[in-house]
């Protein structure tokens, strides 16, 4: 075998292996992304159907003929600004995130207020659709605490893969960026502040 021959082999094995690397992290980094993807879109998805079933329970609130108008205006404007937050799930940033979490915390508040104020209303709390409403609305509560967990949970692995050493490397070559963590709004370690007494 000739002498020159050596280096080129090693060089060729070398490119190859450096190649078959690349592909490998990008590959996985891509298939990571888009569990990452789904997963806020299931996140969203939980989201929709607490904006659905919202706008139901105004509908359904709005018969009550003595209702308080401010409650419910305070819940549609709330949704409103909820629904018009939307993110971008290739490009979730922690900027993003916070904005989210802030509109959909401000209708989770109008709507807590919202059942809170029905308790002055025991005709409404007979309703069989308000009654119905209610509870699916505490149940998508839990939906959207789960798809939110699930989210994060995805996140990890992804995150974990482009920050470690060598594939850090790749991954601003590739131009794959972290991904922020869905995070508690503000204050919610704190137990809310909840008062039955009405004037």
């Amino acid at each position: 075998m000739k002498k020159w021959l050596i280096p080129v082999i090693i060089l060729a094995v070398l490119g190859i292996g450096l190649y078959q690397w690349a592909v490998g992290f990008n590959n996985t980094a891509i298939k990571l992304k888009e569990t990452s993807t789904q997963a806020w879109a299931n996140v969203e998805s939980a989201y929709q159907r607490r904006n659905d079933l919202i706008g139901n329970l105004v509908k359904t609130v709005q018969g009550a003929a003595d209702f308080e108008k401010g409650t419910l205006t305070a819940v549609i404007e709330a949704r409103a600004k909820a629904t018009s937050v939307s993110i971008d799930p290739s490009n979730i940033t922690p900027e993003q995130l916070a904005q989210f979490n802030e509109v959909q915390g401000g209708l989770s508040g109008a709507l807590k207020s919202l059942l809170v104020t029905v308790e002055r209303y025991p005709d409404l709390k007979a309703n069989q659709n308000f009654l119905e409403l209610q509870a699916q609305l505490e149940g998508t509560e839990n939906r959207i605490n789960i798809e939110r967990n699930r989210f994060n949970e995805s996140v990890l692995p992804y995150n974990n893969h482009i920050k470690t050493f060598p594939n850090a490397v790749l991954a601003g070559l590739f131009n794959f960026d972290e991904l922020a963590y869905f995070k508690s709004e503000a204050g919610a370690e704190q137990a809310p502040d909840v008062n039955f007494e009405f004037n």
